[in-house]
């Protein structure tokens, strides 16, 4: 058995002159059938995350400028020329401020009420798929296990038929896709999980400016009561 594991680890030796050198996609191939479903999750992993990097993007744009206009129109008793002026701009603050808006006229608590929800149906929307994002962090690692295990028993299924010494090329095979799913998987779980952590921290930001600009609203309908 001593004398197999050293004519197996001759053979892989990078100093090896024998040793053909395998590209990245020869590799993949080597890795088996449980490289597909590897590939599949990094494939939605990929799109979830360029698919909420631009959603949040969109949400997170919020002019200076906007704000002031509507804040001008709600100072001089514009109430409808503000409305149309939330409802050109399509992100998740101007349909919170539309919401206030429209309920101007109720009591304070109310509009406060009306645009806390509006704000939390939006904080769903941001973060929408981001624990699919985290499933699949979760779950590429244990399919690349998965695979380690599928290549080891294939590698002692080889020495359990074979009669004498085991030839390393035999071996090989199994060995190959105990470790390329491996990191593979590995590779997958931790971007996976880096772009995860992305997202949530930039949701969080807008959440936060979110938060910021409903309170600075509430503030400006209560001026004429301060007055």
């Amino acid at each position: 058995m001593e004398s197999t594991l050293a004519a197996l680890l001759l053979q892989l030796s990078p100093n090896n002159p024998q040793q053909e050198s395998l590209s990245v996609i020869d590799l993949a191939f080597e890795g088996g059938f449980t490289m597909i479903p590897i590939l599949l999750l990094s494939v939605a992993g990929l799109y979830i995350f360029f698919e909420r990097i631009i959603t949040i993007k969109r949400a997170a744009r919020n002019p200076q400028g906007w704000m002031r206009k509507v804040k001008q129109l709600v100072l001089e008793g514009n109430i409808e020329a503000a409305k149309q002026l939330c409802e050109n701009k399509n992100t998740p603050i101007a349909r919170m401020i539309a919401k206030g808006l429209s309920r101007i006229g109720s009591p304070l608590k109310n509009i406060e009420t009306s645009i806390e929800y509006v704000g939390k149906i939006e904080v769903y929307r941001l973060e929408r798929n981001l624990s699919m994002l985290a499933t699949i962090a979760g779950a590429a690692p244990m399919v690349g296990f998965l695979g380690t295990v599928i290549g080891m028993i294939q590698a002692f299924m080889v020495i359990s038929q074979q009669e004498g010494a085991v030839s390393p090329q035999l071996l090989s095979s199994g060995i190959y896709t105990a470790m390329v799913t491996t990191v593979a998987g590995l590779i997958v779980g931790i971007l996976m999980n880096l772009a995860y952590n992305y997202l949530v921290g930039q949701v969080q930001k807008v959440i936060h400016n979110m938060e910021y600009i409903s309170m600075d609203f509430l503030d400006l309908l209560q001026e004429p009561q301060k007055k």
